[in-house]
């Protein structure tokens, strides 16, 4: 069948927007067929288009060549068509337009298609490399054309709002100077420059802060930002980061104007209600509840520090972390003793020594027996002591962790709640659970390093209390740093910025930024500072994570119409690739590639 123009055909709908109330109407739609069937004498076609899917009908009725044409079509042929808009003999309530149909009058056909690798439909299970090989197929399927539309939607509500609320939206540069501190850049080499290079941008950081010195009051941008760093589900090497900042305020302004927008978001995308103000929650009782910085409050399985009840006791594990500084924590796992089977304990064990845990030690109680991996070693007095301040009751299950670094401590009972959480169904996926995560530490060491590095970045103001701290005991100094939290996933952060040259001075000579360094990669910005600084504060939210988590998808993927995947590279277009020799030659570079040794 030859390939026709549209003429002058032109579209007047959209498949999905079609309703009962047009029954009568002649329309023209134009979309790619989704599936054809000829039953003989009779061919319906379901055209799909970015809104939706309305099936297409031809009878004995039809023009002869118009139904020719009908009974050609196959898979992803893109067409036009034109007809009366007419109900269906046999609903489909699985469709939105489950009750209408097109009974078509004229139809072009605008481009044949092979047969697809795979059927581009929701319920074919495809393997990924092959859905990122062929990801124009695959962003045909509702399940992944529907997250990218609703993204369009979501940024535009969000610009809406912050405009609203007399935000400017500014573009800042993507070529930048590359600066110490934080995860590795992409460096970009410089033409007319040689020797030289720019980064991309991990953030706007500076550049909003010069914003606000600059008198813009109030910024806001959706801006791609990059970081040179591994893959996981919720991170990508090149993402969206909704970036805002505010002049002549406190943390308190900033969180409220925030929480407005996640209210506006989630009411008008996913009509669900959204209680503000979040809860507040210290950064140090996160960690102490939860064994996170980002907890999941759906549900219990709170963390208890049993440290002084163990105390002294004849368990070396316990009383060796304890002598060494160290803490013993535990999980209640209350009435799961009959489903948490010893082999179960064991599966955790090894999660738990994932995260630096040297073991796992327990208790079961059934109505049947008690087992423990170490109540031998406890006299009975101690034993008592030990259920009563966790708890324990017949039916419960008693995890516990000991180490001299309660950083492993929180991390393993952290990632046991959430596996026993996900593995028992104590999760309800229905609710959205916010929080802000306040008064995070300014500083934390970093052994790679040998020394002190900003949690967040230079530029957070101390708390004022601990200022005197800074140079005797940088690890007890809090930041006026926050994260907004949804469901166990950091969505956002920031903080209150630095105003004062002075203080901005001190905090990088206490990161170990000589005066010399710290003038060359920092300089103007403090320069900056010299002509007068309002307060400020900021934060950003990642797009990409906050979309996923609003959609309930499992992978930032699933809301990225291109995404990278574990080797930062993109199956669909091959990148990245080498280049040519002369384009090298131009930005006086030469190659010195190492080859991978064999095992």
């Amino acid at each position: 069948m030859a390939l026709e123009k549209m003429g002058t055909l032109r579209r007047t709908d959209y498949c999905g927007e079609l309703t009962p109330a047009r029954v009568g109407d002649t329309v023209t739609v134009a979309g790619s067929i989704a599936k054809s069937r000829d039953l003989g004498g009779v061919i319906f076609a379901d055209l799909r288009d970015t809104t939706g899917i309305l099936q297409l009908a031809f009878d004995d009725g039809t023009d002869k060549q118009v139904f020719a044409k009908a009974a050609s079509l196959k898979s992803e042929y893109v067409v036009m068509a034109q007809g009366l808009l007419r109900r269906r003999e046999s609903v489909n309530k699985a469709l939105a337009t489950g009750e209408i149909e097109l009974y078509v009058t004229e139809l072009r056909l605008l481009s044949e298609a092979e047969t697809p690798p795979f059927e581009v439909r929701d319920e074919v299970k495809v393997k990924d490399e092959l859905r990122l090989k062929y990801r124009y197929l695959d962003l045909r399927r509702e399940g992944m054309h529907r997250p990218i539309v609703l993204r369009s939607k979501i940024a535009q509500l969000i610009r809406n709002y912050y405009c609203d609320n007399h935000f400017c939206e500014i573009e800042t540069p993507m070529l930048i100077k590359s600066t110490p501190e934080g995860a590795r850049d992409y460096l970009v080499p410089s033409r007319v420059q040689p020797g030289h290079f720019y980064a991309l941008p991990q953030s706007p950081q500076l550049y909003k802060q010069i914003l606000m010195l600059s008198g813009f009051d109030r910024y806001f941008q959706i801006v791609r930002c990059f970081r040179d760093e591994d893959l996981r589900a919720d991170r990508q090497p090149e993402f969206t980061q909704v970036d805002m900042e505010m002049s002549f305020v406190e943390e308190e302004d900033i969180e409220t104007m925030n929480e407005g927008l996640i209210k506006k978001l989630f009411k008008e995308i996913l009509d669900v209600e959204v209680e503000t103000p979040f809860p507040r929650m210290p950064y140090a009782e996160a960690m102490a509840r939860f064994g996170s910085d980002k907890p999941d409050t759906r549900f219990g399985l709170e963390l208890q520090d049993v440290s002084d009840a163990v105390r002294g006791c004849g368990f070396g594990v316990f009383t060796g972390a304890l002598e060494a500084g160290g803490s013993v924590r535990c999980i209640n796992v209350k009435g799961m003793a009959d489903k948490m089977s010893r082999k179960e304990i064991d599966k955790l064990a090894e999660v738990a020594k994932t995260y630096g845990a040297k073991g796992l030690a327990y208790i079961r109680c059934t109505a049947e027996s008690e087992t423990s991996s170490f109540e031998k070693f406890l006299a009975p007095e101690e034993k008592a002591a030990l259920r009563a301040a966790a708890g324990v009751e017949t039916g419960d299950v008693l995890l516990a962790v000991a180490d001299a670094k309660n950083d492993v401590v929180f991390a393993a009972l952290g990632a046991l709640r959430l596996e026993i959480a996900k593995k028992y169904g104590l999760i309800d996926p229905d609710k959205f659970n916010f929080l802000w995560v306040t008064d995070f530490p300014f500083f934390e060491y970093s052994e790679e390093e040998g020394r002190f590095m900003a949690k967040h970045h230079p530029f957070t103001l101390p708390n004022e209390e601990d200022l005197d701290k800074v140079e005797t005991d940088p690890g007890s100094v809090r930041a006026r740093a926050y994260d907004m939290v949804l469901n166990g996933c950091e969505v956002g952060g920031g903080s209150m910025r630095i105003n004062d040259p002075a203080l901005q001075n001190r905090m990088l000579k206490a990161l170990g930024f000589t005066e010399e360094r710290a003038r060359e990669s920092f300089g103007f910005l403090t320069d900056a500072y010299r002509y007068g600084a309002p307060p400020h504060g900021g934060m950003a939210f990642g797009f990409d994570r906050l979309v996923m988590l609003m959609l309930k998808k499992d992978s930032i993927r699933d809301v990225i119409a291109f995404p990278k995947v574990q080797n930062a590279g993109e199956p669909m277009s091959g990148c990245p690739e080498t280049v040519e020799e002369k384009q090298l030659r131009e930005l006086s570079i030469a190659l010195d590639l190492k080859e991978a040794k064999e095992d």
